[in-house]
């Protein structure tokens, strides 16, 4: 027979994995979002709809976006300040909306570019606050965690491109499924549960940066990262 410690802990290990099952797919969602204007690319350019200027900025402003957004958020501390869950329910809504505005607009407009910044800045209140959630229910297997949620965003964000290799579908219907998944993915974080191992709020500290940047390991991996993204 099992022992009361014993039963604890399975139904522990099985909660963990539902929880991180639940946020993956969450993730999955609300990443559509990533390149969901860079997937109708071919599509219009195809058409000679807009300038290969435009179409480059499709992706371009998601990624400065995502950039601000994040040192935004890191230096408010907002995923500290505020229950987590309700950064990224809203964060994916903001998303959502501004992805389905694009078909509102001329897409040759500076606005549509606008969006596509917010887009990004949105993203940065997911993916990385998707990350500290996941860190809550880490058990000495950070990386196995933290491979769930790259794998989520390799998925998600590749998801768009889908509509391509099957064809015929209008680019229209691209960006809307993006955004309708995006605000699904929003509103099913209700029911994400906080780790056991969550992290308390921490102080921005600014001169740590400088502290972690003299950390020859860390530069290193640094510039590692930016060669992989100039890739990408």
């Amino acid at each position: 027979m099992l022992t009361r410690d014993q039963n604890a802990n399975s139904a522990t290990r099985s909660a963990r994995w539902l929880q991180l099952g639940l946020l993956a797919i969450i993730q999955v969602l609300v990443l559509t979002l990533w390149f969901s204007a860079t997937a109708i690319a071919p599509q219009l350019a195809a058409d000679d709809t807009i300038s290969t200027l435009v179409l480059s900025l499709f992706t371009s402003a998601v990624q400065i976006g995502f950039v601000a957004g994040t040192l935004c958020s890191a230096i408010l501390g907002l995923s500290d300040r505020f229950d987590p869950r309700l950064v990224f329910g809203l964060s994916a809504l903001l998303g959502a909306a501004a992805n389905a505005l694009i078909l509102l607009l001329p897409l040759d407009s500076g606005a549509v570019i606008l969006l596509r910044f917010i887009t990004g800045a949105a993203m940065a209140g997911v993916y990385p606050v998707g990350m500290k959630l996941a860190a809550g229910w880490a058990r000495g297997d950070m990386g196995l965690v933290v491979g769930l949620l790259v794998g989520a965003l390799t998925v998600g964000s590749a998801t768009p491109h889908l509509f391509n290799v099957l064809g015929g579908i209008d680019w229209h219907i691209t960006i809307a499924c993006a955004s309708v998944s995006a605000l699904l993915g929003g509103l099913l974080i209700v029911f994400f549960q906080l780790g056991p191992l969550h992290a308390p709020a921490a102080r921005f500290k600014p001169d740590a940066m400088l502290d972690i940047w003299r950390n020859r390991g860390v530069r290193l991996a640094t510039a590692g990262y930016l060669g992989h993204m100039w890739e990408l």
